[in-house]
């Protein structure tokens, strides 16, 4: 995937609105996600097939709002390893708002490490002024929670990551 390509995504995200773009040839992925008016950008490319330093991206996006993510398979020091194909996803059954408590100030209704079961209450997520409980399907342990409270996701979104059990 050539740095022209990149740009070319970029700029297709920030004009079209898109929340989530994802486009992977080959062993090459590249991953950009809008979220409160910030582009993310996440390429992955194989340590042996690099031969030099990625030429600069040029864009309309200023960049303070692009980043570059490491190689997905370095997890940095205490963290879960993300590309751990073990981890079940959980994704937003619709668009709304997501609230991670029942309300402002209130414990939320799950946190890294918490074991869940099916069942069990994980999230609200605002749609049409309806406040939609998301239970859990998997019986599990969370890894991680992807979305910031309050923040709009999309359906399909993954919301949180859990180690089955």
């Amino acid at each position: 995937m050539t740095i022209e390509e990149i740009r070319e995504l970029i700029h297709t995200v920030c004009s079209t609105g898109v929340a989530e773009l994802e486009v992977q040839r080959g062993e090459n992925r590249v991953w950009i996600k809008r979220t409160a008016g910030v582009v993310t950008q996440e390429i992955h490319v194989p340590q042996q097939t690099q031969q030099a330093p990625p030429a600069p991206v040029h864009s309309t996006t200023p960049l303070s709002q692009v980043t570059v993510a490491a190689p997905l398979a370095q997890a940095a020091p205490g963290e879960p390893d993300l590309t751990d194909p073990t981890l079940e996803p959980i994704k937003s059954p619709i668009v709304g708002t997501f609230y991670a408590a029942g309300a402002p100030g209130a414990d939320n209704f799950v946190k890294v490490g918490d074991s869940i079961k099916p069942g069990k209450v994980l999230c609200i997520i605002e749609s049409m002024k309806l406040m939609n409980e998301i239970e859990s399907e998997v019986s599990g342990t969370i890894v991680k929670r992807l979305v910031e409270n309050g923040q709009p996701v999309e359906y399909g979104e993954v919301l949180f990551l859990v180690k089955p059990n």
